[in-house]
């Protein structure tokens, strides 16, 4: 029997099931697209949802299946025309310059601050008067736009977490081949939009529920100080573009903080907003919520003061500054890695900082006098799914330890002088636009040994990832058909 080798990199991962039938690719369009719900990126619009249509179901006349199917059907047409079209306009990297645009995070946050207080009730929500006198005539009761328009920030949202998948199909729609790209972010966004359909449904037949008013006002609110929250890391992403030096690390984790202790307090009844009655006494479930949530609070602000908080709060917080400047994780490429900070504008100085090289012919160049391999991470100053990682699995001892045998090198594609460069790199010799990217080389940089897009929460996989990049295949072509079939199988589908 011929050896079974699994694939080296995702895009030939991709044509592996696109050789093997529409069954194949359309099981990992769906995987994909589930496994895409877990990244970070998504987290801040489920209070978005959830808020935005109890707001929809008190409304009279409003049909909560309509609704939440009309809001599903959004996501997946907006994900799957804009990908496109991004793709057509700006090139495979479309979805990912859209996402770090600092202009685009400025109006996220700032739609998501206004979305805030409209649920703390200042002010009620409506359309300009000619937008909402055309959906009249259309509709016969209106609403939709509002919810398409929803749709559309959802995915303005989740793009820069979800182009593991789809940033492989942009690149084949690029190349020309548009049937399976359009196909694919089809199945993949119907997937991801699946369970903000039931997220969208369940809060309007809540709405009607006898004697909701009270408490469901009370979720409102606390929907709207997590809204208030998610706002500040957009903002802050805007910040690092731009460099404002205004919504830094300890600002955004102040903001959350204060954040956080306010909800607990709002509700123990210490808080009132316009729309709340007066609370002579409040039930157990408000007394447990309010002692998590200050407790929380709590346990973040150690942060301030810097000491580690948990890895998925850290990776949503702009990178920690050190005397003005932005720090790394410390490896030793060459041996031993000393401490290390940069600014921004900075990103593309070519010279070695905490076992990372900046530039790609420099990394090379040690490489090949080391004889070690490379270890090539594409990532983005604003992508969350990068931080994720940097914060969670690079200060794995098991993963520190494997680094250090390779040569470090780190691209940014979406800022520095030279991001254009990487990141039409990354498209054009790796076939993806995914962030993060990580391809393991041979030490002169000729021979692609095993890559791994996007993040993961699996530490196992992570290690054998690193450990196969040490094997390389040579080796691996040696062992029995048994053990590799099983490696693919966790690589891939795990």
């Amino acid at each position: 029997a011929s050896l079974c080798l699994p694939p080296k990199s995702e895009t030939a991962s991709l044509n592996f099931e696109l050789s093997t039938g529409l069954v194949s690719f359309f099981l990992l369009a769906i995987s994909m697209g589930l496994l895409a719900l877990l990244t970070p990126c998504v987290f801040p619009m489920i209070p978005i949802t959830i808020s935005y249509f109890t707001k929809q179901g008190e409304i009279e006349g409003r049909n909560p299946l309509k609704q939440a199917s009309v809001y599903s059907a959004g996501i997946i047409a907006t994900y799957t025309v804009l990908g496109l079209l991004l793709a057509i306009t700006l090139g495979a990297s479309g979805a990912n310059q859209l996402a770090a645009s600092p202009w685009v995070n400025l109006f996220i946050g700032g739609l998501f601050i206004y979305f805030a207080l409209s649920l703390f009730g200042m002010y009620e929500i409506e359309l300009p008067s000619a937008l909402r006198q055309f959906t009249l005539k259309q509709e016969g009761r209106g609403g939709y736009v509002g919810t398409l328009f929803m749709a559309l920030t959802f995915t303005l949202t989740s793009f820069t977490c979800t182009v593991q998948f789809v940033g492989l199909l942009l690149v084949r729609a690029v190349q020309g081949d548009w049937f399976w790209p359009a196909l694919g972010m089809l199945i993949f966004s119907a997937a991801f939009a699946l369970p903000f359909f039931f997220l969208a449904l369940f809060p309007q037949y809540l709405a009607r529920m006898p004697k909701s008013g009270g408490w469901l006002n009370s979720v409102k609110v606390v929907m709207g100080f997590l809204e208030l929250a998610a706002a500040f890391k957009f903002l802050s992403n805007t910040d690092l573009v731009w460099q404002w030096n205004f919504f830094t690390r300890p600002v955004v984790l102040t903001a959350w903080v204060v954040i956080v202790f306010l909800t607990g307090l709002y509700i123990l009844g210490k808080i009132r907003l316009p729309h709340d009655s007066p609370l002579e006494t409040i039930g157990v479930p408000r007394l447990i919520f309010s002692i998590i949530l200050l407790t929380f609070s709590i346990y973040m602000a150690r942060g301030i003061v810097g000491q580690p908080i948990h890895g998925l709060i850290d990776s949503y917080l702009p990178p920690r500054i050190q005397g003005g400047m932005v720090a790394t994780p410390t490896f030793g490429a060459r041996g031993g890695g000393s401490a290390f900070s940069e600014s921004i504008s900075e990103l593309d100085v070519t010279s070695e900082h905490n076992g990372w090289i900046r530039d790609y012919d420099e990394g090379v160049q040690v490489a090949d006098e080391l004889g070690k391999r490379i270890f090539l991470n594409f990532t983005g100053i604003t992508c969350t799914n990068c931080r994720w990682m940097e914060t969670n699995m690079f200060t794995k001892p098991e993963v520190v330890e494997l680094l250090n045998n390779y040569v470090l090198i780190e691209l940014f594609t979406d800022v520095g002088s030279r991001s254009k460069e990487w990141q039409k790199m990354e498209e054009q010799r790796f076939g993806t636009v995914a962030l993060p990217y990580y391809v393991i080389l041979s030490p002169d940089g000729q021979e692609e040994i095993v890559s791994f897009a996007g993040m993961t929460p699996n530490l196992q996989q992570f290690v054998r990832f690193l450990n196969r990049g040490l094997i390389g295949l040579a080796e691996l072509s040696s062992a029995g058909e048994k053990e590799l079939t099983k490696e693919k199988l966790k690589l891939w589908w795990m």
